[in-house]
């Protein structure tokens, strides 16, 4: 396969309901939540791309562009930005939907990187 058909084959998207018990004092939904979140979609893409064990070894900028409020629907969206030997790179997005119209806006963005491991925890070559 192709690595830009691998990319996009590994894409992964995401859809969550934004409830009171993940949201904070000011009824939006607590950064941590959101990054956990974007990780855990992260962590899927790069194991739909790679079918190996990844770990996360880091994540960058997280731009909390818009609050994201109870009641809304979120859409993440993973895809895979860079490969290197042992290590690659997801893109998450979050957008914001409301529930009763159409109205759709980006919240979020951040990137993750991570590795490729043995059973040994070792890293090894995502592309063989």
């Amino acid at each position: 396969m192709l690595l830009t058909e691998r990319i996009n084959s590994s894409e992964t998207r995401i859809f969550k309901a934004v409830f009171p018990n993940t949201t904070n004092h000011y009824d939006t939904l607590f950064g941590g939540t959101a990054m956990h979140m974007m990780d855990e979609v992260a962590f899927i893409t790069a194991t739909r791309f790679s079918r190996l064990r990844m770990v996360t070894v880091s994540s960058d900028k997280i731009d909390f562009k818009k609050p994201i409020p109870h009641g809304t629907i979120v859409e993440l969206i993973g895809k895979v930005i860079h490969v290197g030997n042992t290590s690659l790179k997801v893109q998450v997005e979050i957008y914001i939907e409301q529930m009763y119209s159409e109205h759709r806006e980006l919240a979020v963005t951040g990137s993750f990187t991570f590795v490729a491991i043995d059973e040994n925890k070792k890293p090894i070559k995502i592309i063989g």
